[in-house]
């Protein structure tokens, strides 16, 4: 996890991404257990527990800000230089549920680049290939000022 923590500024208990299992220039590839203890599933739903939606969605996003930091270290910013703001999501379908206890795979693809945004698709699946979810969705890098003056405003 340690890798994942050193890029992107989530932390328990909303960190979503376990591990990164690899990345290339227009991708990356993450995984995730969701583990029974987890305190959502005893309100979703406390007789038959199934993963949020939402938070399957914020996985994809927190893999992404994965990818964006390391594009980031790789066109030689310092670690910490910015945040990944996501400015759209579209195109969110879900297929299968997550339980507790299930591993997923998350995939992030860049699709393009224009004027600081990146527009990127991703998808969830199981180890055995069963589709979870697939979403587009758009992200702007700010830096750390910026994004909280954004905020404020």
């Amino acid at each position: 996890m340690s890798q994942v923590t050193d890029l992107i500024p989530h932390r328990p208990p909303f960190l979503f991404v376990d591990e990164i299992v690899s990345h290339s220039a227009g991708s990356l590839i993450a995984q995730r257990t969701w583990r029974a203890d987890e305190d959502f599933y005893q309100g979703h739903y406390p007789s038959a527990p199934i993963t949020p939606g939402v938070l399957l969605c914020e996985s994809v996003f927190q893999a992404a800000a994965c990818f964006m930091a390391l594009k980031a270290l790789a066109a030689g910013a310092p670690p910490g230089a910015g945040v990944p703001l996501i400015a759209k999501i579209s195109e969110v379908r879900f297929r299968h549920p997550v339980y507790p206890g299930d591993t997923v795979i998350i995939e992030v693809k860049e699709k393009d680049a224009l004027s600081g945004f990146t527009l990127l698709s991703g998808h969830l699946k199981k180890p055995d290939g069963t589709r979870i979810l697939n979403v587009d969705f758009t992200v702007i890098w700010k830096s750390p000022e910026a994004a909280k003056s954004d905020a404020a405003g």
